[in-house]
C-alpha cells in the first residue's frame, strides 16, 4: 500500500494525498472507470468490427467482448498483484502475491479514493491493451488463441511493463513520465499487434486485393465514443477530481482535434480526397499520442503534439502498409506504437515552462536529461514486449496453433469459428 502512495505522490503531484476519503475525487474515479471500459466495449468493438470485412464482423467484437471477461477475471486473481504488489527483491521487475486483491479492504486506501476504486480503474486500462492488438491479426487468427495468447500476454507483457512505470518498478525510480499509458498500453498494444502481423503473416490476397472496411459508420460511432471515453482514460489518470484533470482533459481533446485535421490534411494534399476513415484515425493518433503527456503538458502542447501525431502516425502508416507491405490489418502500430513513443519523447520537452508545460516553477529540470531517461523506457518497452511476445506467439502455435485455415479464411471468422453471420441479408 505503501508503495502505491508514494508512486502516485510522485507521477501524479497535482494530487494531494491525504489518509480521508475525498467523495469528489472518488467521484469522478468511478465514472472514469466507466468511460474508459466504454472506450473498448462498445468503442473500440465498434470501431475495428467496422473496419474489417462484413464475413469477420463478429469475431471481432467476440475477441473484444471476451478479452474484457477474461482480463476481469486474471486481473482479480493475480494481475493486479503483478502490477501494483511489493516484488519484495524483485520489486524493480515485476509485484508479487496479493491474489484474489487479497490485501484489499473495505478500509483500504490508495490516496484520496478507496483502493477497490483504484483496482477497477486500472482493470480497464489491462482490458483495453490486450484488445488493441486485436487489430494486427484480425480476420485470421483462431479463437482460441487469441484468448490463450491475451492470458499469457497480460501475465508476461502487460503487467511487469505496467509495475515498471506505476507499480514502483525501475522505470519509476528512474523518473521516467508516462501520465496515462504511452508505454504501458500503447506502445505495448503497438509492437505487440506488429509481432503478431509479422508472425502469422498477411491476410490471404493482402497487399494486392482490396480490402475496405465494409462499414464506416460503425467504424465512425466507434470512434466518437472512444474520444469521449478517452476523457476517462487520460483526465482521470490525474485520481483526483480537480485541476488536474481538467488539464488533461483539455489538452486531450485539443490533440485529438488536431490529430484529425492535421491527418486529413496530409490526406486531402496526397491523394486529392479527404476520407472519413483518415480524419477517424488521425483523432486515434492524436488521443494515444497525447496520453503519456496529458498530465504534464499545457494547451500548446497539446496542439503541437497533435498535430505531429497526426503528421507522423500517417506516413508510418504509409510506410508499414506500403513500404514494407506488412499486414497490420488495423494500424495499431504506426497509430498506437508509433504515436505511443512520440508523446513519450515530446512529454519531456513540452514539460518545460518554456513550452507551457506544466512543470513547477522552483523546480529544476533539464529536457535534455530527462529526453535521455524518455529514450530508455521507450526503448525498454519496445525490447520487451517484441521479444516475449514473439516468444509467447511461438509457444501459442506450438500448443494450439495460431492461424484459421486457408478455406476457413476465406469463408470468414464468423461462420468457420462462431456459427453466425453478423448479417443475414
Amino acid at each position: 500500500m505503501n508503495r502505491i502512495l508514494i508512486l502516485l505522490i510522485t507521477i501524479f503531484p497535482s494530487v494531494v494525498f491525504a489518509d480521508e476519503l475525498d467523495t469528489g475525487d472518488t467521484a469522478w474515479i468511478l465514472v472514469s472507470t466507466a468511460l474508459v471500459l466504454f472506450m473498448t466495449l462498445p468503442g473500440l468493438a465498434l470501431f475495428y468490427s467496422g473496419l474489417v470485412r462484413a464475413k469477420n464482423v463478429l469475431s471481432v467484437l467476440m475477441q473484444c467482448f471476451a478479452i474484457a471477461c477474461l482480463v476481469s477475471i486474471l486481473w482479480l486473481v493475480f494481475a493486479y498483484g503483478l502490477a501494483f504488489g511489493d516484488g519484495g527483491s524483485l520489486n524493480q521487475i515485476v509485484g508479487l502475491g496479493n491474489l484474489m486483491i487479497s490485501d484489499v479492504g473495505m478500509d483500504s486506501m490508495s490516496g484520496t479514493i478507496p483502493e477497490i476504486v483504484f483496482f477497477m480503474f486500472q482493470m480497464t486500462f489491462a482490458i483495453i491493451t490486450p484488445a488493441l492488438i486485436i487489430g494486427g491479426f484480425a480476420e485470421r487468427m483462431k479463437f482460441s488463441s487469441v484468448l490463450l495468447f491475451t492470458a499469457l500476454w497480460l501475465t508476461l507483457v502487460y503487467a511487469p511493463v505496467c509495475h515498471w512505470v506505476w507499480g514502483g518498478g525501475w522505470l519509476a525510480d528512474k523518473g521516467f513520465m508516462d501520465f496515462a499509458g504511452g508505454t504501458v498500453v500503447h506502445i505495448n498494444a503497438g509492437v505487440g499487434a506488429i509481432v503478431a502481423a509479422l508472425v502469422l503473416g498477411n491476410r490471404r490476397g493482402f497487399p494486392d486485393k482490396p480490402m475496405a472496411p465494409h462499414n464506416m459508420a460503425l467504424t465512425v460511432a466507434g470512434a466518437s465514443m472512444l474520444w469521449v471515453g478517452w476523457f476517462g482514460f487520460n483526465a482521470g489518470s490525474a485520481l483526483a477530481s480537480g485541476s488536474g484533470a481538467g488539464m488533461a482533459m483539455a489538452v486531450t481533446h485539443i490533440s485529438a482535434a488536431a490529430g484529425s485535421l492535421a491527418w486529413m490534411t496530409c490526406e486531402w494534399v496526397r491523394s486529392g480526397k479527404p476520407t472519413v476513415l483518415g480524419i477517424v484515425t488521425g483523432m486515434v493518433a492524436g488521443l494515444g499520442t497525447i496520453t503519456p503527456a496529458s498530465g504534464y503538458v499545457g494547451p500548446l502542447g497539446g496542439l503541437l503534439i497533435g498535430i505531429s501525431a497526426g503528421v507522423v502516425c500517417y506516413f508510418a502508416t504509409q510506410y508499414i502498409k506500403r513500404g514494407l507491405k506488412i499486414d497490420d490489418s488495423l494500424d495499431v502500430f504506426p497509430v498506437h506504437g508509433v504515436g505511443g513513443a512520440l508523446g513519450c519523447l515530446l512529454t519531456a520537452v513540452f514539460y518545460s515552462n518554456s513550452f507551457g508545460g506544466l512543470q513547477s516553477a522552483d523546480e529544476a529540470y533539464s529536457i535534455s536529461s530527462q529526453f535521455g531517461v524518455q529514450v530508455i523506457g521507450v526503448v525498454a518497452t519496445i525490447a520487451w514486449c517484441a521479444v516475449i511476445t514473439f516468444v509467447i506467439l511461438k509457444l501459442v502455435d506450438m500448443m494450439v496453433g495460431l492461424r484459421v485455415e486457408e478455406e476457413e479464411e476465406t469463408e470468414g471468422l464468423d461462420i468457420v469459428l462462431h456459427n453466425e453471420r453478423g448479417y443475414n441479408i
